[in-house]
């Protein structure tokens, strides 16, 4: 089961943020954000300068059906440049100062043995991709527990290495296809309503991905209703991880600071799998995907801003970070109205 919050920090918390040298709620959000942050650490001095950055990849099967704009070749090709320090997420990992993993959990096109040598990914494949799941099946029974495993493994690392917030982070052509179908069963949604242009589609590759998705999802329906069979008949190996990962977090009271759209599926699917784990999840922005919006309203989510972001990566998760930083320096340096000897409200 999750863990609990801590009731006791957040009123402790909620108590100094009244005393500040400041309007009571006159921070906005940022005041609720140290507050909340308070009661998931049990504290009431709230931080979060270790962070720890795991990003899973894989490919999907259903990318046969020419559901994105990129050919699958480019998966492996982004795993050597996550390796080699030249995506989003590593820049912001930098700025952060955060540490980051790249989790290979299977690729179509195998990266060569003279590549793998080069780089620092911890390649721990399931597969060569998920199975098209419009035709099958995306992963086996025994794919899906290890892939829920390894999330796990990254989340029990970030306990042991005391991270004080975690981000995952994904890429895998074709997952915007999967996540959407994923969605689309949990919420009893229909695809029109979600489906995106994920990675750059035209309107009709929009229709053509929302006719693969309706296809389907008639395929799966009458298995869908559990949680943890739909992730394993719509769901990616890299999604699957996330949901590993975000449980694991929540039982060991570890905050996550979620992405975007395939993070907030992942988000979704793991509270429908374990009911409050999203007590321990923070959300960054409102992706540019509009389903979005869907799975944020299901959640009951509020992110922090919108800057029409659809990448992936973590990397809005990691845009967030510097202003959740902030509003902890906020609540933990700023003088109380006794201790700088201002005048409170009568």
């Amino acid at each position: 089961m999750p863990a609990v919050l801590d009731e006791k920090s957040r009123q402790s918390a909620r108590q100094r943020q009244d005393n500040l040298t400041k309007p009571t709620g006159a921070l906005g959000r940022l005041e609720e954000l140290a507050i909340q942050l308070a009661a998931m650490q049990h504290t009431d001095q709230p931080a979060v300068d270790h962070v720890q950055i795991t990003v899973f990849a894989a490919d999907h099967g259903v990318a046969d059906e020419q559901v994105s704009a990129y050919p699958q070749t480019v998966t492996g090709q982004m795993l050597l440049n996550f390796a080699s320090g030249g995506a989003a997420i590593n820049v912001l990992a930098r700025i952060l100062d955060a540490r980051l993993d790249i989790v290979n959990l299977g690729t179509r096109y195998p990266l060569e043995k003279s590549q793998l040598a080069l780089y620092e990914i911890s390649h721990q494949p399931l597969g060569p991709g998920t199975r098209n799941f419009l035709h099958t099946a995306a992963l086996d029974n025994k794919q899906l527990a290890a892939a829920l495993a390894i999330g796990r493994e990254y989340a029990e690392r970030a306990y042991k290495y005391k991270q004080q917030l975690f981000v995952g982070g994904d890429m895998g052509i074709g997952n915007t296809t999967s996540a959407t179908a994923l969605a689309c069963a949990l919420l009893d949604i229909e695809p029109a309503q979600l489906v995106g242009p994920g990675s750059g589609l035209n309107e009709q590759g929009i229709m053509h991905k929302t006719n693969v998705i309706v296809r389907a999802l008639q395929r799966h329906h009458a298995y869908t209703a559990i949680p943890l069979e739909a992730l394993r008949r719509l769901g990616g190996f890299e999604i699957a991880a996330l949901v590993g990962a975000y449980i694991r977090c929540a039982q060991l009271r570890i905050p996550v600071m979620i992405d975007g759209f395939i993070s907030s599926v992942a988000a979704l699917t793991a509270e429908s799998i374990r009911p409050h784990s999203c007590r321990w999840f923070l959300f960054a922005h409102r992706s540019a995907e509009p389903g979005h919006i869907f799975i944020l309203q299901a959640l009951k989510a509020d992110p922090l801003f919108d800057l029409s972001m659809r990448l992936g990566e973590g990397s809005g998760a990691a845009l967030a970070i510097s202003l959740l930083r902030q509003a902890c320096a906020l609540h933990n340096e700023m003088a109380t109205f006794t201790s700088a000897r201002v005048e409170n409200r009568t």
